[in-house]
């Protein structure tokens, strides 16, 4: 399955429009004219063009086969396409399983389009961007009638995005305009579409809804990349979802607990599926790097370093029939509903100016709190646990003050720097706590033949997380006292 990041600009021109003799870095090679077809498919819902996904099987032109458009910021999608064949085919199919939720893709639309294209070249003949001119006659299926319109497309092929910036400012001047759309099967689906909500008053709870939204369009823009093992993708998808619980939870006076506790425990089951994965590439990350900086490193990797590799590949998986089950479906129905009908309390309809410092200074109590449960904890055991406590208690005043920024400023960046601190400190101490077991359970029996070789990995690497786990423990008290002073001046 091929991959393309697709980086463009979409621009409406009526039937008399003349393009420009477009000036600056590039020269306008011949034209070339192709007939194109394509027959896109989405759910009955239209799941996927309501978060500007498409998914089309072309014919004609030089790419014809099954295309599938994932948005990848303003102005880039990222393109999968498969090769031309009857059926849908399961890899691309797959990756849009979030906003299907076991919904049947079915066609919904046909557009033909005459395509003029022209290269635009660089002074050394570079191609730097692909001009089309587009002639587009589109139907939906199961209504009479068809639409028309043109359509002007600049995409980058190499070069800077600002020359595409540029070009499109010259088109603007020749009386272009920008697309409001940003596919041709958006603007002719217009009409039906349902729109993901927006949250734009000042109300407390509009602003914790324009981050939850946020939130929740990370976990979903993850799904596919996880899906397909990218690099940190289950990670930045767990960190999506452990701020949604975060804010949940600190958003309780604003939001009804009785229809947002019941998410907490499948956030909390979708967190640890993925889990299984991220633990284990952070070990192998961890102990790999290390082994390689040993003045004596082995040759190959111990099992047991193998063995952590096997399992965070088998964990995929999981994940993925995680991911295609009905639980997880659930849950993001249950996110979408939480989108369209939050479950405001007389709190959320009052100033965001007003309320959000409060939840902000709530997260930061309980931190406190936490932080002196260490000191009256009776053993050494229950200190860890302690700290392990004050470490997401960290986090969660964190994810808070996050949540709030956008209202509160630099108040809140403040609050988020001084909360990340303590929890990366309690990180490396937990981190090295939880290393040093698990190098423990790896001692080797005295009967295998590389039995020292395994010894001496096994002792340098307990030696180093217990001196690392230790320096952090040290640090503990010095960054507390640095993060209350910054923090209580602006919690008062």
């Amino acid at each position: 399955m091929a991959e393309h990041l697709e980086i463009e600009l979409k621009f409406d021109a009526d039937a008399g429009f003349v393009l420009p003799e477009l000036g600056g870095p590039v020269t306008a090679g011949p034209p070339e004219v192709h007939e194109l077809e394509a027959v896109y498919y989405d759910t009955d819902e239209l799941r996927l063009a309501a978060r500007k996904v498409t998914l089309r099987r072309r014919t004609g032109g030089h790419d014809a086969g099954w295309h599938l458009k994932l948005p990848a910021g303003p102005d880039a999608k990222r393109e999968f396409r498969a090769p031309p064949q009857e059926e849908l085919p399961e890899e691309l199919s797959s990756l849009v399983t979030a906003y299907t939720r076991g919904n049947a893709l079915k066609p919904v639309a046909t557009l033909t389009t005459v395509r003029t294209t022209r290269d635009l070249h660089s002074e050394s003949g570079e191609v730097l961007v692909e001009l089309a001119d587009d002639l587009v006659t589109g139907s939906v299926e199961g209504t009479p009638g068809a639409s028309s319109w043109r359509e002007i497309e600049i995409e980058l092929v190499s070069g800077d995005p600002k020359l595409l910036a540029d070009l499109g400012k010259q088109l603007t001047k020749a009386g272009a305009r920008r697309s409001a759309s940003s596919s041709k099967l958006g603007r002719l689906l217009a009409p039906a579409i349902t729109k993901p909500p927006t949250w734009g008053g000042d109300r407390a709870g509009d602003a914790i809804m324009r981050h939850l939204t946020v939130q929740i369009a990370e976990l979903l823009g993850n799904d596919p990349k996880v899906r397909r093992e990218e690099f940190d993708s289950v990670h930045k998808m767990r960190v999506a979802v452990r701020r949604l619980r975060s804010v949940l939870a600190s958003s309780r006076p604003l939001l009804d607990r009785a229809l947002t506790d019941p998410l907490q425990p499948e956030l909390r089951w979708l967190a640890e599926v993925l889990g299984e994965v991220r633990d284990a590439e952070v070990l192998y990350e961890r102990f790999s790097s290390r082994i390689a900086e040993l003045p004596i490193a082995p040759e190959h990797d111990p099992g047991w370093l193998v063995e952590i590799k096997e399992r965070e590949l088998a964990g995929y998986d999981t994940i993925r029939a995680a991911l295609s089950g009905e639980r997880y479906f659930t849950l993001l129905n249950s996110l979408d509903h939480l989108l369209t009908a939050p479950p405001f309390t007389p709190r959320a309809v009052r100033p965001a100016e007003s309320e959000l410092p409060k939840l902000v200074r709530r997260a930061w109590r309980k931190l406190q709190k936490a932080h002196a449960e260490i000191a009256a904890a009776e053993t050494p055991e229950a200190a860890d646990e302690a700290r392990h406590e004050m470490r997401k208690k960290a986090k969660r005043a964190r994810y808070t003050a996050d949540s709030t920024r956008e209202v509160l400023g630099k108040d809140a960046k403040t609050v988020s720097k001084a909360a990340k601190s303590l929890q990366e400190v309690l990180g490396r101490f937990q981190d090295g706590v939880l290393a040093q077991d698990f190098l423990r359970e790896r001692r080797p029996s005295t009967a295998t033949p590389d039995a020292l070789d395994q010894s001496f990995v096994l002792g340098a690497l307990y030696g180093r997380e217990r001196c690392e786990a230790q320096t952090a423990l040290n640090e503990l008290e010095t960054t507390w006292t640095t993060a209350q002073s910054t923090t209580l001046p602006l919690l008062t």
